[in-house]
């Protein structure tokens, strides 16, 4: 089983080359697709110093959210199973494996990581409990029973996301992929994952705008397609 791995990256400097040794050294057969999203600190000039037939970097000319990064990934992907990957270093990649092996031995479509079930630190006041507002009202609104419905580590297979038309442009492809995948019957499991959180002086760039958008986002989707 293949997995398809696309990192949406924007002024990530810092951590690029870090998240993308970890990603190299998980155990299990992948490509990587790296989606730079007009980058202006000089990731750009990092990635184009990258020579390794494993990775596929696709440069975008301007920077346009992370979801646009994410639906331009998707259309180089040959894997059995996709994933994202942030470029920080808040998640870890050897988590895929549980989640891997969970849709192998329970033959399942669709596995999120969950940050709550994993014993981690918790972030910032605001992001920890509007998290837990998107979740609650995700599982309100699709009949989901989610403990953490934003996490990145969203894994879904191939052959489930190709019938899937995201439009997402920015943070909003979480709850538009869940949406999308609960309208369409997918049950959605979770396993636990490890987090580090950082904040904003770190780097973190999701704004409380972007939970605004988040709940349009749920509310919107409810209704339409």
């Amino acid at each position: 089983m293949k997995l398809s791995v696309i990192i949406p990256v924007y002024n990530e400097k810092r951590t690029i080359l870090k998240i993308l040794k970890k990603v190299l050294e998980v155990p299990v057969e992948k490509e990587i697709i790296i989606v730079d999203d007009g980058s202006t600190d000089g990731t750009k000039e990092i990635l184009q110093s990258i020579n390794d037939e494993r990775i596929k970097i696709i440069f975008k000319e301007k920077n346009e959210g992370k979801g646009t990064a994410i639906r331009e990934g998707l259309k180089h992907i040959t894997g059995d199973i996709v994933v994202i990957q942030d470029a920080d270093l808040e998640y870890n990649p050897f988590d895929w494996l549980k989640m891997i092996e969970f849709i192998k031995e329970k033959k399942v479509d669709v596995v999120f990581g969950s940050r709550i079930l994993g014993k981690n630190k918790k972030s910032s006041f605001v992001f920890h409990y509007g998290g837990k507002l998107v979740t609650f009202l995700t599982n309100l609104l699709y009949g989901t029973k989610l403990t953490d419905a934003p996490t990145c580590y969203k894994m879904v297979k191939k052959e489930i996301l190709d019938r899937i038309n995201l439009k997402c442009k920015r943070f909003e492809f979480c709850q538009e992929l869940t949406a999308k995948l609960r309208k369409r019957g997918y049950k959605i499991y979770e396993v636990p994952i490890s987090y580090n959180p950082r904040s904003i002086r770190e780097g973190k760039k999701i704004r409380w705008k972007d939970g605004i958008e988040a709940i349009w986002t749920l509310i919107k989707y409810k209704f339409i397609d």
